[in-house]
């Protein structure tokens, strides 16, 4: 856990506008779970908005001072901490590493990682249904090159988001996302593919590493 004085500049995506003020109530089921999501790429919540008529971006500036952060970089924790956040660690309610992921992330106003886009979507899955090994999973979070993301959990948090801009997308902008989104996505599973099978025998699988 760190605290920061640093002024970020981040990008978040709505699908009809950000009405009020900004809260941390996304879905529960997120990343890094329920809170108001941003990230350092302006293209990857640009491809999660694309299909969506009155989507809009947002331009943010995010002060970090005073703040509970949590920091985790691509690996076998960013992974299964995001597995414990999306409900894929029920089975392993009652063992030690549940509660090791539950409390990394006790008391804090914002987590900062890596982004499970949607190139990584169908990896973590395998993983989480043993298909591939830690070894691989690990591999293609280097190789997919992910951005940053930074999920405000608390009304604190959320009290240091000023909006700097807000853009509409045009008709033609959402559809030419779209194809960039589509074929960005068919890239990423591919070169997935390749590393899960040159290391398809290293590593731990997800069941034996919760056990």
């Amino acid at each position: 856990m760190i605290a920061s004085n640093e002024t970020v500049i981040l990008y978040h995506g709505s699908k009809s506008g950000i009405q009020g003020s900004i809260t941390p109530t996304s879905r529960k089921h997120c990343d890094f779970g329920k809170g108001f999501y941003m990230g350092t790429d302006k293209l990857q919540p640009l491809t999660l908005i694309c299909n969506f008529p009155n989507a809009k971006i947002y331009t943010l500036s995010v002060n970090l001072s005073g703040l509970n952060i949590l920091n985790t970089e691509a690996g076998l924790d960013w992974a299964l901490l995001v597995a414990y956040n999306r409900g894929k660690m029920e089975s392993a309610k009652n063992l030690p590493i549940y509660h090791r992921l539950a409390d990394m992330s006790k008391n804090c106003d914002m987590i900062i990682g890596d982004i499970a886009n949607d190139r990584m979507f169908v990896v973590l899955d395998r993983f989480f249904n043993g298909e591939i090994t830690d070894f691989a999973l690990i591999n293609c979070l280097k190789a997919l090159k992910l951005g940053k993301q930074y999920a405000a959990l608390t009304e604190k948090a959320c009290k240091n988001i000023k909006i700097l801009d807000e853009q509409e997308l045009s008709e033609d902008e959402r559809n030419t996302l779209k194809i960039e989104s589509e074929t960005n996505r068919s890239k990423g599973i591919a070169l997935a593919d390749e590393i899960c099978r040159k290391y398809r025998r290293q590593g731990l699988f997800f069941d034996e590493i919760i056990k």
